[in-house]
């Protein structure tokens, strides 16, 4: 396994970060536990989650099956990077979502005791919160840093702007801030190319990027399917929207002699703001071959190829809409 730096941080997670969000509604526990097993022996040590996941409002069903995961010992939390997020609805009051300082306090505290561990290495904000003022948030999170709770704080779903109002208020606060982005990003959405990716290396950011295979539409998606997620209607729509981009690409990658799903990942991998790609697998198999996608090297050549299959937005802003 391939490690690196989470952002500018001196925290080394494996290139692959395990997601966790199939486990419970799509994945059963048992089965669960065997793909967090493997993925550890195969060295992942960045393991992601959220308290909204399993969704099921204020259960945490997802967090519950993995701090049971940890709570076997044999090293397990030792090993494991673990993330997980806040700001989803985790009750019907007006104060059980979003990042006030109260529920960032009450969701931190609920998460360790799904999670059945003293701290959370990596606790990001799902969304940017627009009505709460970053003194409030900031100051949340830094009390929960020094309580031992929280070691980092990373961010999921901002935009340029976002980030860089949270760094510069925390550089005020002598507060290290945001090391992570968790962006959506792959292949066919490639929009955050144009601030996000510029804000988080300017400020030395890992971007971690969730659904690397968007979808699965990046994974082999024309092979006929009548279960998973390819069967999804709304899935079956983008399939027919994209057909002929997805055409080309499965045709690229039988030249590589490769799978469709390790070229998608492989591509994040190549990409210098990038860390580690969020892969969901649903079964063993599919994390097995995730793993591939470690193994495969792109040229400058294969890689003009994609853009050529799936144009980005034209590399970053203004340049790519202006002159």
């Amino acid at each position: 396994m391939q490690y690196v730096h989470l952002g500018r941080s001196g925290l080394r997670v494996s290139r692959l970060c395990l997601g966790t969000m199939n486990f419970g509604p799509h994945t059963t526990e048992a089965d669960s536990r065997q793909i967090m097993d493997r993925a550890l022996e195969l060295g992942i040590n960045f393991f992601d989650s959220a308290n909204v996941y399993g969704w099921k409002v204020g259960e945490g069903v997802t967090e519950q099956i993995v701090g049971r995961w940890l709570a076997q010992g044999g090293g397990r939390r030792e090993k494991v990077v673990l993330a997980t997020k806040v700001y989803g609805r985790m009750g019907d009051w007006p104060n059980e979502s979003r990042l006030s300082a109260r529920h960032i306090k009450q969701a931190c505290e609920g998460s360790l005791r799904r999670l059945q561990t003293d701290h959370i290495d990596l606790y990001q904000m799902h969304h940017i919160d627009r009505d709460c003022p970053w003194e409030e948030i900031w100051q949340a999170m830094e009390q929960l840093c020094r309580e031992g709770k929280v070691l980092y704080i990373g961010s999921s779903n901002f935009a340029g702007w976002h980030i860089a109002q949270a760094q510069e208020l925390a550089k005020s606060r002598h507060f290290l801030g945001l090391i992570s982005e968790q962006s959506l990003y792959n292949l066919l959405e490639r929009t955050v190319e144009l601030e996000v990716i510029p804000a988080c290396q300017a400020y030395g950011i890992g971007i971690i990027p969730w659904s690397p295979l968007a979808r699965g539409l990046l994974g082999g998606s024309l092979s006929p399917s009548t279960s998973g997620r390819r069967a999804e209607k709304d899935v079956r729509k983008d399939i027919d929207l994209h057909r002929q981009k997805l055409e080309a690409y499965e045709q690229f990658c039988r030249t590589l002699n490769a799978a469709p799903a390790a070229v998608a990942l492989a591509w994040l991998l190549h990409q210098p703001a990038v860390t580690a790609p969020i892969i969901g697998p649903r079964t063993m198999e599919q994390l097995t071959a995730a793993l591939q996608s470690l193994k495969l090297t792109l040229t400058p050549e294969q890689l003009t190829a994609l853009d050529e299959i799936f144009p980005g937005p034209g590399g970053a802003a203004p340049e790519a809409y202006a002159w």
